[in-house]
C-alpha cells in the first residue's frame, strides 16, 4: 500500500436543484445520479468512486435537505441529516446569489451540529460575472466557518479540478475502498429505475409532480439482449393518462428515451416494456417506500 495515498468519504448537500448530481456525473465521468430540472430528483444515497494518482473519493450524494411534508420527505430529510456526520468532509452546494433565505439558514444550522470539516462549492459560476462572487463568497463567510470555499461550474466543468484537490486535502490516508474501474456501488436495477424516472419527467415535463415511482419488475440477458420490464407507479388515475399519453404516444416516447440511456449504460441491445400502474399516496405507505427501494439501512 502506498504511503501517500489519501481516502475517504465525501458528502454533496444543498437545497434542491442546486446541481448536486450533474456536478457528482461531471466528477465522475459518467452518468450515475439522475438530472432533472425538478426539484427532490435523488432519493437515495448514491455512492460514486472517484479514483486518482493521489487518492481515491466515495462521494454519497444525499437527497436535497429541506423541510418534510410526508413520509417520503421524512426519509429523505433523516438520510441526508445523518450522513453529514458519516463522512471525511461535507461539500455544500450553493448557488452565486447573496440571499440567504430559509432554505439556507435551516441547512447551517445543521451544520453547526457536526464536526465534519465543511467545503463551500458555489456552482454555476458561469451565470455569474467574476466580480459578482465576491459579494457572495463574504455572505456565506459570516454565516459559517467553512474549511474552503470552492467556486466551480458543474455543468462546464470549470474549476472542478481544484475541486478534488481540495477535497483530497482533507481526506485521511489509508488505502482503496474499490478498484480504479468502480464508479458506482448502486446495484444496476436501481439505476436502470433511476433512468427510467428522470426520463418519464423529462418527457411530463411540468404535467405531473415528482410522485412518480419506477419498479423493475423483470431484468434478463436472453440472447445478448436485457429484456426489462419495468413499472410506472403514479398517486391518481388522471396521472395515469397522462403518463400513458395519445394511444400510447408519451409511453412510447419515455420508453425510447431511457431505451438508449440504459443500452449506452449497460452496453447491450435492450427490449424494455413499459406499464403504469396507479398506487394512491404511495409516498406516505412505510410498506410501499420499501418496496421501491427506499430503504433506510442501519
Amino acid at each position: 500500500m502506498r504511503e501517500d495515498f489519501k481516502s475517504g468519504f465525501a458528502t454533496l448537500i444543498g437545497r434542491p436543484n442546486v446541481g448536486k448530481s450533474t456536478l457528482m456525473n461531471h466528477l465522475i465521468g459518467q452518468k450515475i445520479a439522475i438530472t432533472s430540472n425538478k426539484p427532490q430528483t435523488t432519493r437515495n444515497r448514491i455512492q460514486t468512486v472517484l479514483t486518482t494518482e493521489e487518492g481515491q473519493i466515495v462521494f454519497v450524494d444525499t437527497p436535497g435537505i429541506h423541510k418534510a411534508k410526508n413520509k417520503l420527505g421524512e426519509y429523505m430529510v433523516h438520510i441526508a441529516e445523518r450522513s453529514l456526520n458519516e463522512v471525511d468532509v461535507v461539500l455544500w452546494l450553493v448557488e452565486p446569489s447573496t440571499f440567504i433565505g430559509a432554505g439556507e439558514k435551516h441547512i447551517i444550522d445543521q451544520l453547526k451540529k457536526v464536526r465534519t470539516p465543511v467545503i463551500l462549492v458555489i456552482n454555476k459560476i458561469d451565470m455569474v460575472k467574476k466580480e459578482e462572487l465576491l459579494p457572495v463568497i463574504d455572505m456565506y463567510r459570516k454565516e459559517y466557518d467553512f474549511a474552503d470555499i470552492v467556486p466551480v461550474s458543474a455543468r462546464s466543468g470549470d474549476n472542478t479540478e481544484e475541486l478534488v484537490r481540495v477535497i483530497l486535502k482533507y481526506l485521511p490516508y489509508g488505502p482503496q475502498f474499490y478498484d480504479e474501474d468502480t464508479v458506482t456501488d448502486q446495484p444496476e436495477r436501481q439505476i436502470v429505475a433511476e433512468l427510467i424516472r428522470e426520463k418519464a419527467l423529462h418527457c411530463l415535463d411540468e404535467e405531473i409532480p415528482h410522485g412518480i415511482a419506477v419498479a423493475i419488475d423483470r431484468m434478463k440477458m436472453e440472447r445478448k439482449v436485457m429484456h426489462i420490464d419495468a413499472t410506472i407507479i403514479c398517486e391518481r388515475d388522471s396521472h395515469k393518462g397522462i403518463i400513458i399519453g395519445k394511444q400510447g404516444s408519451m409511453l412510447k416516447k419515455i420508453g425510447s428515451t431511457a431505451r438508449y440511456e440504459i443500452e449506452r449504460l449497460l452496453d447491450c441491445r435492450v427490449n424494455l416494456k413499459l406499464w403504469v400502474k396507479v398506487q394512491k399516496n404511495w409516498r406516505d405507505s412505510d410498506y410501499l417506500m420499501k418496496n421501491f427501494g427506499y430503504r433506510d439501512e442501519e
